[in-house]
């Protein structure tokens, strides 16, 4: 006997059928489409409305879909999504700990590359360092995409550089809006943080066996609280007028395979430079702070490696590959 399909296995099918209909389709018809029951379309339409799709039904007229949530459902996510690898499974939450952790887990056990951890609010989410990440619900984006890459180690910090220029384009895109890249992975608006990135990943040898890249931005968040206030921002603060959080995340998933898949292809010397287009860093007085030490210089490149170079008041170039930056003597406000 075959096992019974879960009500959550066919929902993308129903969905499709509905957004493609002009007018309210029948349960029958829906049943003869997709190969179910008319007990499992009712399932299935019920599920569909308790994620918060607006479903109008009736007897006699059918199923008609009036509206589609703000949500970062898989269903919306993949719909129109213009990707190759990056698109999934797509595994979506409404709270979480961290997507990072969860994304580690399951990378773990098996999740092929693109996979995506997405969730409406994290109670534990992280920045650099350990540091918490501010993550209320429902109005930034919190998500996390498995790689593959096959790379030895010391290429991730190229990865985070990357990851950030493809932030820089997806905003733009949807919003209209230019944000600056803090070495090596804050974005900025105003001077004030937009969003981070945090980069983790296994070894084996020699090799990479995953990297899980991790991703919080502030797009429809309309205050902070008052530790944050004076140094966040969001999207819809910079301009004033909220933003699909699903065309955001499509945008950085379309436009990071598209730098992923050229660095691993040609390398990374023009990602680079697009970066230094993007960079806040550059050209400043900074202190880098590695745990009690500290060094202090004008940032003057980042190394094709992703290093950050620095030269100190007595002449001397430092390579510096982490650390938290804050600026330094004569440095403007943001850095």
């Amino acid at each position: 006997m075959a096992a019974s399909k879960s009500p959550d296995q066919g929902l993308a099918a129903v969905l499709q059928v509905l957004r493609g209909a002009a007018a309210a389709i029948s349960g029958e018809y829906l049943a003869g489409e997709l190969g179910l029951s008319r007990a499992a379309v009712w399932k299935r339409v019920h599920r569909l409305k308790a994620q918060g799709y607006v479903i109008e039904g009736s007897p006699r007229k059918g199923y008609r879909l009036l509206a589609v949530p703000d949500k970062l459902l898989p269903e919306e996510v993949l719909e129109g999504l213009k990707t190759r690898v990056f698109r999934g499974p797509v595994h979506h939450f409404e709270t979480l700990n961290s997507t990072n952790d969860l994304a580690k887990e399951l990378a773990a056990q098996g999740a092929p590359e693109g996979a995506v951890v997405v969730a409406e609010a994290q109670t534990g989410g992280r920045g650099r360092l350990g540091r918490e990440w501010n993550s209320p619900p429902g109005v930034g984006l919190y998500v996390s995409l498995v790689l593959r890459p096959m790379l030895p180690p010391m290429e991730l910090p190229q990865i985070t550089l990357t990851t950030a220029v493809a932030v820089v384009r997806a905003v733009r895109r949807v919003a209209g809006l230019a944000p600056g890249i803090k070495w090596p992975n804050d974005l900025l608006l105003n001077g004030k943080k937009l969003g981070g990135i945090l980069t983790e990943m296994e070894t084996e040898s020699d090799r990479i066996r995953y990297v899980v890249v991790g991703l919080g931005l502030n797009v429809n968040n309309s205050g902070f609280p008052p530790e944050l206030a004076a140094t966040a921002t969001s999207l819809a603060l910079a301009a004033g007028g909220t933003f699909s959080r699903v065309h955001l995340l499509r945008a950085w998933l379309e436009e990071f395979e598209e730098l992923y898949v050229r660095f691993l292809n040609q390398g990374f010397p023009e990602i680079l430079e697009e970066w230094k287009c993007a960079t806040v860093t550059l050209g400043r007085a900074v202190t880098v702070r590695q745990g009690p030490r500290e060094i202090s210089g004008q940032a003057l490149d980042v190394a094709p490696d992703g290093a950050l170079l620095l030269r100190t008041a007595s002449g001397e170039m430092v390579r510096v590959t982490s650390g938290e930056i804050t600026p330094g003597s004569g440095a403007e406000p943001g850095v």
